[in-house]
């Protein structure tokens, strides 16, 4: 019969379990054990008095103080947990106490895209944190009378859908706002700052302020380029050859990554597929750029 009975009672507090965040699981848990201690402390006098007496009455008036501060504990507890945000308790732990910083993202970045496929991948876990500000400037791209900006900014609220669908992280709208500072990329920065967070972001303008101010930046132009494969000099790639370059009879083809490709006498090939000989790699700040120029039959008997 209490078979019977325990049955759905544990369907039924799992199901509430379910719905409760796990900040309100936890501080559940700390408030039982902190008014289940409390309680005792209280009720000892009354459970000494038992021990020696031996009467019912004190038995029952132990525990109801034990079980009134125990659910008293329990609700506290639940109560508080949903008011209390977990980027709250992150703002107050210090960064190489908590198992992994949280990720705060920018509107750039998920305007970009990217983000998504890393997290999908597995290359970026933990919680990620956008900000309510954040949120509502992609609203209000989203809702721009420009068709480009507006598709910029539908494109960012899908990526947030993404996100989180995601299992590898969490994903939080955080509320917290600064507002005395007004321009966006100040604002996040500082907010980065408070929250002892990294900051995601393709804005090289806005990594340089976070970096000025000590926040841990992940660019994602920066990773891009970073894992862009390796072209030595000397070596030899096919190409196809899409436009002319700037100079005379030079023509423009790109690797996979997107890195153009100048090749010298290369104009007469516009729409072929050639071997190109690289003789130089210029690295700039906005990326790479390379030279080469059509391999030769020579360097074809060379070669052999």
């Amino acid at each position: 019969m209490i078979f019977l009975v325990c049955i759905p009672l544990t369907f039924l507090v799992y199901a509430k379990i379910k719905k409760l965040k796990e900040i309100q699981i936890l501080l559940g848990f700390l408030g039982v054990l902190l008014g289940a201690t409390v309680g005792l402390l209280l009720s000892l006098p009354s459970l000494i008095l038992y021990l020696n007496i031996n009467s019912s009455l004190l038995l029952f008036i132990t525990y109801i103080i034990s079980m009134s501060f125990t659910y008293g504990g329990l609700i506290l507890g639940l109560r508080s947990g949903k008011n209390i945000k977990l980027s709250e308790v992150l703002a107050l732990v210090k960064k190489d106490i908590v198992w992994e910083e949280p990720k705060v993202l920018d509107t750039n970045v998920l305007i970009d895209g990217r983000i998504a496929d890393l997290i999908d991948l597995g290359f970026i876990k933990g919680t990620i944190l956008v900000p309510r500000f954040i949120l509502k400037e992609i609203q209000h791209i989203a809702d721009s009378p420009d068709p480009l900006r507006r598709a910029k900014g539908r494109r960012a609220l899908d990526v947030l859908q993404r996100i989180q669908k995601a299992e590898k992280v969490r994903l939080e709208i955080i509320e917290k706002d600064i507002p005395e500072i007004k321009e966006v990329d100040i604002k996040l920065a500082e907010l980065c700052r408070t929250l002892k967070g990294s900051l995601i972001t393709n804005d090289l303008n806005l990594a340089k302020l976070a970096q000025l101010r000590g926040i841990s930046v992940l660019n994602l132009n920066e990773l891009a380029m970073a894992m862009r494969s390796p072209v030595m000099p000397g070596e030899v790639l096919s190409l196809f050859i899409i436009k002319e370059g700037k100079e005379p009879d030079q023509g423009v083809a790109y690797l996979d990554d997107g890195t153009m490709v100048v090749v010298e006498e290369g104009k007469k090939f516009i729409g072929q597929t050639i071997d190109v000989v690289i003789h130089s790699v210029l690295q700039t700040s906005s990326g790479r750029m390379i030279f080469g120029k059509p391999k030769s039959e020579q360097d074809l008997d060379e070669q052999e």
